[in-house]
């Protein structure tokens, strides 16, 4: 049990792991700058503790997990034996802490964590939404019970105006909904572009791409490849993609049709790569062709780094880049239109420039670490405010 059981601002937030991805690195940001400003912090991990759980709990943030039974592959809801371990788990830390606020992050942690808040009185509960709800096409069931846990929940935050217009068509009301956007750390003192180059083995003369972006078919990969090949025979200097991303059974598909196109010479996939900011600094521009989005931190770390991004008119995406301002925004699933943006910032360096120097300032003017955190802190203050007044108001009536 979490030491600190004295605390008048306790959060426990339910998220899948802290391993590599979007929530991830969303909870590695703010949760420790919330330690910061005196809020107890523990972090309930349903699937696994993951490879980032150290780091959080360096920075001051318990974290706890199930017993692993297995290695499990997909949702962790088709486990029913680790379902009850870690609903277990999780029943005896909130009767035991105590938490003012539980958050809860992904379907997953809230269709097994909100009952638990529920039963075990809870005093408020908060709901993430990160990415749009099509998983719900697939999941009718999911869709009830979320449905029926929006009603329970004191806020739901969106990270996207895309977020939290299918919230208000789930019949979520709009006074329960907070619009918080994603905030990153401004990437500062990145590796000059021949260093990173050279680290990577790439020519310096070269034009490069990045997408950065696990391989999962909702994040457009095929998409992308099939619109590098319209690229090939346009393109006269040498140019190459590096896809860095977690293997989701995509790649040898994805390999194959590159080969099967011409083009397997121009893309680069280099798996689960940590050092994000060197391929940032090595590359000429970025590229997300998702299907379907939230709110991508990749977006904003690209154009923080300086790079005009080329991304899909899907979720958030069109609300971090602005299209010809800040990078350039096309329909989704158009290889052709992907081809076109390329080929536009392959002929035009001084656009690229331009972008590029644009998006840096954008992100610092309005998706920063700090704007983030501070919207957190400020629902959270005013739930708990709200909740105290509605206790005093209970024991005079």
């Amino acid at each position: 049990m979490p030491a600190d059981n004295n605390s008048s601002r306790r959060l426990l937030v339910v998220t899948e792991s802290l391993g590599v991805g979007g929530t991830e690195s969303h909870l590695i940001r703010t949760l420790p700058r919330l330690v910061e400003l005196g809020w107890s912090v523990v972090t309930f991990c349903l699937t696994e503790r993951g490879e980032r759980a150290e780091q959080m709990e360096r920075a001051g943030v318990e974290v706890v997990a199930p017993p692993r039974l297995a290695k499990r592959k997909g949702s962790v809801l088709r486990y029913p034996a680790h379902v009850t371990l870690a609903t277990n788990k999780l029943y005896w830390l909130m009767r035991r802490w105590r938490p003012h606020i539980a958050h809860f992050y992904l379907p997953g942690p809230y269709l097994i964590g909100a009952p638990v808040a529920i039963a075990t009185n809870v005093p408020i509960k908060v709901m993430s939404r990160r990415s749009l709800s099509d998983y719900q096409h697939n999941w009718p069931m999911v869709a009830r019970l979320e449905r029926r846990l929006h009603a329970k929940m004191d806020a739901i935050t969106g990270n996207s105006r895309a977020v939290v217009r299918q919230l208000i068509e789930e019949g979520v009301p709009e006074a329960k909904i907070r619009l918080i956007y994603n905030g990153i750390e401004p990437l500062r003192n990145l590796p000059e572009r021949s260093e990173a180059r050279r680290a990577l083995g790439l020519d310096d003369d070269a034009l490069i791409g990045v997408v950065v972006a696990n391989l999962i078919h909702y994040k457009g990969h095929r998409e992308l490849v099939r619109g590098l090949s319209h690229v090939e025979p346009l393109l006269s200097m040498p140019w190459r993609i590096l896809f860095a991303g977690r293997d989701h059974g995509l790649r040898a598909e994805l390999e194959a049709l590159a080969d099967a196109r011409g083009i397997s010479h121009r893309v680069q996939f280099l798996g689960e790569y940590s050092d994000i900011p060197l391929l940032l600094s090595a590359a000429d521009f970025g590229l997300l062709t998702s299907r379907e989005e939230g709110f991508s931190n990749v977006i904003l770390e690209g154009m923080s780094a300086g790079l005009a991004m080329i991304v899909t008119d899907v979720g958030g995406n069109a609300e971090a880049v602005i299209d010809e301002e800040t990078g350039l925004v096309v329909p989704p699933r158009k290889p052709k239109a992907i081809s076109e943006a390329m080929l536009r910032l392959a002929r035009d360096p001084a656009l690229r420039r331009r972008l590029g120097d644009a998006a840096r300032k954008r992100v610092e003017e309005a998706f920063s670490i700090d704007q983030c955190v501070k919207a957190h802190a400020e629902l959270y203050e005013h739930l708990l405010q709200r909740s105290e007044g509605a206790r005093i108001a209970a024991e005079w009536a």
